[in-house]
């Protein structure tokens, strides 16, 4: 890789404009952590940037069904990188669970970037959280899934349901002291190295829907020894080939119930809510890996006599993509400090959980369409050799495909959000939080925020809820669009001053729908600022 990459071997942390005035405004603990922060830099952007592409390009997790003996074990062989890396990795997971803070370990996500990798790690993490909060009698499991002993999973979706889980077939049956489940897991990240699995299943005489479902700890082997479930196949994907996925079979498989089963549902939310904000960080550290990228290029070549990013439309590009990566990352770590002061909460949960969960689908499903925006543009400054896969930038564009797709795609985001703002109550924190941040700024980019958070608020409350739910998505950009104004403004008050063209730049953007204003020509700040490092 290193003739394909040009910030292969340097601190992905010290290039970042962004990241750590960010972590320092939502982070109030951020200075103890910053070294470390840098330590994790160097193995960002070195051993696991490169393991990434290897994995990607030469040596994809393979299928193995049988042991010498015969016997059906059904284990992904991984390349000896990988497995070295993955130790490495593991304790992106121990710092919520150890006395530290889920910003640490976001940040560490959001360095690290690669979805494959970090797939592994936030599903693991799933699993230490569920067992963590709702089933400490499995303790042990959760250490060995902390120190990298053991891998974990979440197996929810089924083919007939995609991210209708009310839809799951998934049975559940009490048999003596354990349950036993019986359906299809269409599509398992982590099938094949899955040690220990958080499963959606419905018991017997349960009701229709989602409140019908329970949570399940599955683990590999039964009680005796033999195999539990078994990898049907794994699953040939245009990106994320670092996470072996496949179809899983459960046929009298052994499993224990998390917590109480009538509360199933809001467990597997709470999980996809962790989820969703691995989402978010990994979608803005492809962005940003995929902006380092492109600035460098734009730096060495030349065209027309001077060098590309001496050209004002180069430069246009350059300030899109500083312009949204700066806001993703704000909006994506405001709902991480939202879930940090919730996440210890149980149903039935306070407004200020429900407003954390509002919080992550704005940054899940914004993030998405911002990364997925980068990377391609990215790709596009490399010019033809962009899209070969000759380079990195062609594998990071590749795996911010499925950014928008994973943990509910933007049509659920919007749904789940209609839900959370009116059913649940979330809308008034909101309005509380920015409505008065916004007043406080007047500018005229503050009330073009204003105006468009008012007329869309008017819309959907006057809307019938089958034109609510048409409206939806694009009320749920505007929402997003907002509080990242305010957000970025913010940022100014312990930042500096950069942060003020930011907001303005992205207001005028993605709130008033105008092209940047062209006096960012002259602001390498905005654009340019990670050579700085």
């Amino acid at each position: 890789m290193q003739f394909q990459s040009y910030i292969l071997g340097s601190n992905h942390f010290d290039l970042d404009p962004d990241l750590w005035p960010v972590l320092q405004h939502f982070w109030p603990q951020a200075d103890t952590w910053r070294e470390d922060l840098r330590r994790f830099g160097v193995l960002a952007g070195g051993a696991a940037y490169r393991v990434a592409d290897h994995v990607d390009r030469e040596s994809r997790p393979l299928l193995v069904m049988h042991d010498l003996d015969g016997n059906r074990i059904d284990r992904a062989r991984l390349s000896p990188a990988q497995e070295a890396l993955l130790g490495e990795l593991a304790a992106v997971n121990a710092s919520p669970y150890q006395g530290g803070s889920w910003h640490h370990h976001f940040a560490q996500g959001y360095l690290l970037a690669d979805p494959g990798l970090y797939c592994i790690l936030t599903i693991t993490n799933c699993v230490i959280y569920a067992i963590h909060k709702y089933a400490p009698e499995f303790s042990v499991w959760k250490e060995n899934l902390l120190a990298g002993e053991a891998w974990g999973a979440t197996w929810m979706t089924e083919v007939q349901g995609g991210s209708d889980l009310g839809a799951n077939l998934t049975r559940a049956r009490m048999d003596g002291e354990v349950w036993r489940l019986e359906g299809d897991k269409y599509f398992s990240s982590g099938a094949g190295i899955t040690d220990y699995a958080v499963v959606s299943a419905r018991p017997e005489g349960a009701p229709v829907g989602p409140k019908g479902l329970a949570l399940f700890l599955v683990p590999r082997l039964d009680r005796a020894g033999h195999l539990n479930y078994r990898v049907r196949r794994l699953k040939e994907k245009l990106a994320t080939r670092a996470v072996p996925s496949g179809e899983v079979e459960l046929a009298n498989t052994e499993a224990y119930l998390v917590g109480k089963a009538e509360e199933g549902i809001y467990y597997t939310l709470e999980v996809l809510t962790l989820s969703r904000l691995a989402n978010a960080a990994g979608a803005m550290g492809l962005a940003r890996k995929a902006q380092l990228e492109a600035l460098t290029r734009t730096k060495r070549r030349t065209a027309f006599g001077k060098t590309l990013d001496a050209h004002p439309l180069i430069r246009r590009d350059l300030t899109d993509l500083a312009v949204r990566i700066a806001g993703g990352l704000a909006l994506t770590f405001r709902a991480v400090q939202a879930w940090e002061g919730a996440w210890s909460e149980r149903p039935p949960y306070s407004s200020r959980y429900h407003y954390a969960r509002f919080l992550t689908h704005l940054a899940k499903a914004r993030t998405a369409e911002h990364g997925t925006s980068c990377t391609q543009l990215a790709m596009e400054l490399f010019g033809g050799v962009g899209f070969v896969e000759d380079f990195a930038i062609a594998r990071l564009a590749r795996e911010a495909l499925i950014t928008p797709i994973w943990e509910g795609p933007a049509n659920v985001q919007a749904l789940d959000t209609l839900e959370v703002m009116f059913r649940k109550g979330a809308l008034e924190p909101f309005l509380g939080e920015f409505v008065p941040a916004l007043e406080r700024v007047g500018t005229p980019s503050s009330r073009i925020a204003l105006e468009a958070l008012e007329k869309t608020l008017a819309r959907l409350r006057q809307a019938e809820p089958e034109e609510a739910q048409w409206l939806a998505k694009e009320s749920l950009r505007t929402l997003a669009d907002v509080a990242i104004t305010a957000l970025l403004y913010g940022l100014a008050g312990t930042s500096g001053e950069r942060y003020v063209k930011l907001a303005e730049l992205y207001a005028s953007r993605f709130l008033k729908g105008e092209e940047y204003s062209s006096w960012a020509l002259s602001a390498p700040e905005v654009w340019g600022r990670h050579l700085e490092g």
